[in-house]
């Protein structure tokens, strides 16, 4: 599929403002969008991104709930299938183990299991990401799970732009999305539209053109591979960085393409290596350029440990610009 063009026409705000500004425009433009979860009110997330929302809205569509992910989803669940639009708050990813049953038996499967003749137009909203120091419970990326089951579209957005964009689709979609928002990203600012925009799963996006190795890369790990593009430019060495933006549905000829284009292919996820999004990706890349590769596809992902709560140790679990250059020299022969 071919790459959006992205605009270059407007603000420089956060992650957080944008994601933020995605739902107020939602529930202004459809009275049947709400947001139910912990602390979403008053206190507006424990990250701030929620913040003013209560004000506008109220507590009736803007609702804080006792401390249940299995009833926060299971309740959103039965909205969606009676009309609503509910965007789930999930404090954080690792909180999703909680809601399995809801996501993975009731979401995803209705429509499949009504002939068609029921919907579950149903966003939930969590984390993902580690090197925030809160240690093995709060700082897992999940993402693999969800993408693992059909009925269910996950998204990964990267920038301010992808974010407030994708989420407006997720929101429109009537199927369940899960929308999984790295922590750590929500402080970094980017340019974003002020007018009403969309942007469509599936498409992939080339954050950076390059003609010597493609660096595949989900969420957090965009802004890592742009930045080990920049390290490997001193090498001569010239990557693409192609950032997925979701997961299910994904784009693959996008990736096949830019991986055919450049010869050899590194894919770079913060989820756990061993069977994760890492594995999938590389195994789309390599049956489908199988014949245009000078070498075979690289995965990088957090290591099979749980997240330390050490900064020195948990820095080392997970994908670094330094350490997705080094591998990026020794698969082009550059070491």
């Amino acid at each position: 599929m071919a790459k959006q063009a992205q605009t270059t026409a407007g603000r420089a705000i956060t992650f957080a403002q944008a994601i933020n500004e995605a739902l107020a425009e939602e529930m202004r433009r459809d009275p049947k969008v709400f947001i139910l979860g912990e602390d979403v009110a008053e206190a507006g997330t424990p990250f701030k991104v929620l913040s003013g929302l209560v004000k506008e809205f109220g507590k009736e569509r803007v609702i804080d709930s006792p401390i249940s992910e299995a009833g926060i989803a299971g309740i959103c669940v039965g909205a969606a299938m009676t009309g609503m639009r509910p965007v789930v708050d999930i404090m954080f990813g690792d909180f999703a183990t909680l809601v399995m049953d809801q996501m993975v038996n009731q979401a995803a499967k209705t429509h499949y299991m009504s002939g068609g003749k029921l919907t579950v137009p149903m966003v939930m909203r969590t984390t993902l990401g580690a090197t925030r120091r809160s240690a093995a419970q709060h700082s897992q990326s999940l993402h693999a799970w969800f993408s693992h089951i059909p009925g269910l579209k996950v998204v990964l957005p990267a920038t301010p732009y992808d974010a407030k964009g994708l989420l407006k689709t997720a929101i429109r979609d009537d199927n369940p999305v899960v929308f999984f928002e790295d922590k750590m990203m929500y402080q970094q600012k980017g340019v974003v539209p002020a007018q009403d925009y969309t942007i469509p799963f599936g498409v992939a996006d080339v954050k950076r053109a390059g003609k010597d190795i493609t660096l595949v890369a989900t969420s957090s790990m965009v802004e890592v591979s742009l930045k080990a593009a920049e390290i490997l430019q001193a090498s001569n060495i010239s990557a693409e960085v192609v950032d997925v933006r979701t997961t299910v549905p994904l784009d693959k000829e996008t990736l096949i393409a830019s991986a055919q284009k450049t010869t050899r292919a590194l894919v770079v996820d913060e989820g756990y290596e061993r069977y994760g999004v890492t594995a999938e990706i590389a195994s789309v890349i390599a049956d489908g350029a199988f014949y245009y590769l000078d070498a075979p596809v690289k995965r990088m992902g957090a290591m099979d440990v749980p997240v330390p709560f050490s900064p020195v140790l948990e820095d080392q679990t997970v994908p670094t610009p330094e350490s997705v250059a080094e591998t990026a020299r020794k698969l082009c022969g550059k070491m």
